[in-house]
């Protein structure tokens, strides 16, 4: 991670870690790096998406750049059209699942990827040193909403009638607007949406893929067949099935798994659940384990040359599909396995998770302190206690000064205590 962007763009709070300014400067440092001289833009509903968009824009067009601006869309349509449009960069403004004051900068490139962290420090390294072109050569805007309808026509060619499914949809008052109902109502399902407010008022406030509660007591209430609810940016998902039981991205990758051949890989992260693991080696298939971050993610997915993977937040990127994590894509593969297999979504799910404990401790030093030599022959004998019933993982926190334990056994009791012994040797070393 580099001085502004961190594992997943560039994100902060709104006139603090991200302004208008800096907006300008990051776009201004891409449009010295374009080739054909066209970027495409989007965003999600957030109150200061147009004032970033707008800011971003003027910085690439200094350069000579021409943006294209497709205004509210989910991050994959972005990814989606900028390899089919043979765009030089695709630009997502969004804090994808953070509160309303947060906003962000997502960066792919032509092939629809986000970008390499060396390209990352690369535009870091030129945003201190702007420059513009004569006013005879800068770049135009144009505003193309319509574009986003050559993804929607994209999916819809992949996918076959739902008629006959009541699916519930929460919105998370983001980007997913734009295209999931619609989505699903061409191709037959009964729709109940909720959660979407346009004016990004309320984007992810007690809503969406981060609380999904208020999704299963929908579900059940009008009897759905199953629900997914979206992040601000709609490349994160959590589903519900018809029992109102939530399915976070282990359970959802699980049951697309079944379009695997045996001896395949599939790729998840460091807090893929156990019970994932063993339910895929049952089926002769893979896991794979990449850092935390989607983009982590893809990286192994084309070093290994796997079409599934994802976490356990709900980022699931299917290579058949997309180059990224795509919610409503994902929600449409798992509403067309139920039609095909005739079969109620609790059916579909055939694996036990393992209990997780999870534990955050606040320190002076992670970095010292995950050099001690005592915590790391605390987290071997751990490991060796559990075996193969379960797993140990100590990682300091990206963005706080916080060690973060992760404990998982077949028995939640076993999980807890050593979870806690962990977490008292840390607070001892702190000391």
């Amino acid at each position: 991670m580099g001085i502004y962007f961190g594992t997943d763009g560039f994100r902060g709070i709104y006139g603090e870690a991200i302004s208008p300014d800096i907006a300008y400067k990051v776009g201004n440092s891409l449009g010295s790096l374009c080739n054909k001289k066209k970027i495409i833009i989007g965003r999600d509903t957030r109150r200061s998406g147009s004032l970033l968009s707008l800011s971003f824009a003027s910085g690439i067009m200094s350069h000579g750049i021409d943006v294209i601006d497709i205004g509210v869309a989910p991050t994959p349509v972005i990814a989606y059209l900028v390899k089919t449009l043979q765009f030089d960069y695709g630009i997502v403004i969004s804090a994808s699942h953070n509160p309303r004051q947060y906003n962000g900068i997502k960066i792919f490139d032509k092939e629809g990827y986000k970008i390499s962290e060396e390209l990352e420090a690369i535009i870091e390294r030129k945003i201190l040193y702007s420059t513009e072109l004569g006013s005879d050569k800068v770049g135009r805007y144009y505003s193309r909403p319509r574009l986003i309808k050559k993804y929607k026509e994209n999916i819809l060619t992949n996918f076959k009638s739902l008629e006959g499914l009541k699916i519930v949809l929460d919105l998370a008052n983001g980007a997913s607007i734009s295209t999931a109902k619609e989505l699903f109502i061409k191709l037959g399902a009964k729709v109940i949406s909720i959660n979407k407010g346009r004016n990004g008022k309320k984007i992810n406030h007690k809503c969406g893929a981060l609380y999904p509660e208020e999704l299963a007591k929908t579900v059940k209430k009008f009897n759905a067949d199953m629900g997914f609810s979206f992040d601000g940016d709609a490349d994160r998902i959590i589903g519900c099935n018809e029992k109102g039981e939530i399915l976070d991205g282990d359970d959802l990758l699980f049951i697309i798994s079944n379009k695997l051949k045996k001896g395949s890989f599939l790729i998840g992260t460091s807090m893929t659940n156990k019970g994932l693991e063993v339910a895929l080696s049952n089926q002769n298939i893979s896991l794979l384990r990449a850092d935390v971050g989607d983009k982590y993610v893809v990286e192994l997915m084309k070093e290994k040359g796997a079409t599934l993977g994802g976490e356990t937040s709900g980022h699931i990127i299917d290579m058949d599909f997309s180059t990224t994590g795509d919610g409503v894509l994902t929600a449409l593969n798992i509403a067309s396995i139920v039609k095909e297999k005739g079969l109620p979504l609790s059916k579909l799910i055939s694996f036990k998770h393992y209990p997780q404990i999870i534990i955050n401790v606040g320190v002076i030093d992670k970095y010292r302190l995950l050099n001690s030599d005592l915590l790391s022959a605390k987290i071997l004998e751990v490991q060796k206690v559990f075996g193969n019933n379960g797993r140990v993982l100590v990682r300091a926190s990206g963005t706080e000064n916080k060690i973060r334990i992760m404990c998982e056994h077949k028995t939640k009791k076993e999980a807890e205590k050593y979870a806690q012994e962990i977490e008292l040797l840390i607070k001892e070393i702190n000391k």
